[in-house]
Parts: C-alpha cells; structure tokens; sequence
C-alpha cells in the first residue's frame, strides 16, 4: 500500500504513539499544529494582496505638475559688472526690469 506498510502496521505505531505522548498532548499538537499552517495560510493571503494592491498603484497614472507662471531670471554677471563699476544694481528680476524698459 504506502510504500510496503500496511493499515496494520500503522495502527500499531498509532497505538504506540498515543500511549507515549497521550490524547492529550496529541490533542495540543494538533491543535497548535493547525493554527501554525491558518497563520502562513492567512500571511500568504495578505501578502498577495499586497502585491496586487501594489500592482495597481503603479498601473494608475500620475497626475502631471505644470507650472504656469515662469521662473525668475537674475542676471548675474551684469550684476557683478555695475557693482565692480560703482553703480547700484538692481536686484529684480530681468523679466520685470525688460518690462519696464517697454
């Protein structure tokens, strides 16, 4: 049957078994046994959720960041020429100075 071992033979050892250890203990076996394999069964679970959940975060398209309003430009070096020649700089940005100038 199971590999040359017969029903027999495994009552015997069944029998064995349960007059070493007890109902009792075997009881306690099985029982913490069974919630061993509940517990990897459950963690398993949740771990394939996980990832699935994951899975569909990343499908998800993100929302693009525009800016409307454009940045400020300093132009440095025409800075550093007024003040190298004595003049007083202005510390505005290039686009409100060129507006001005209009």
């Amino acid at each position: 049957m199971l590999g040359g071992i017969s029903i027999w033979q495994l009552l015997i050892v069944l029998g064995i078994i349960i007059l070493v250890f007890g109902t009792k203990k075997l009881r306690n076996v099985g029982t913490d046994l069974g919630g061993a394999v509940k517990g990897f069964k459950k963690a398993i679970n949740d771990e394939e959720k996980n990832k699935e959940d994951d899975q569909q975060d990343t499908e998800q398209p993100h929302a693009k960041v525009s800016h409307e309003e454009p940045g400020n430009t300093y132009d440095v070096q025409a800075e550093e020429k007024r003040a190298a020649e004595g003049r007083p700089t202005d510390s505005r940005p290039t686009e409100e100075r060129n507006e001005e100038r209009k």
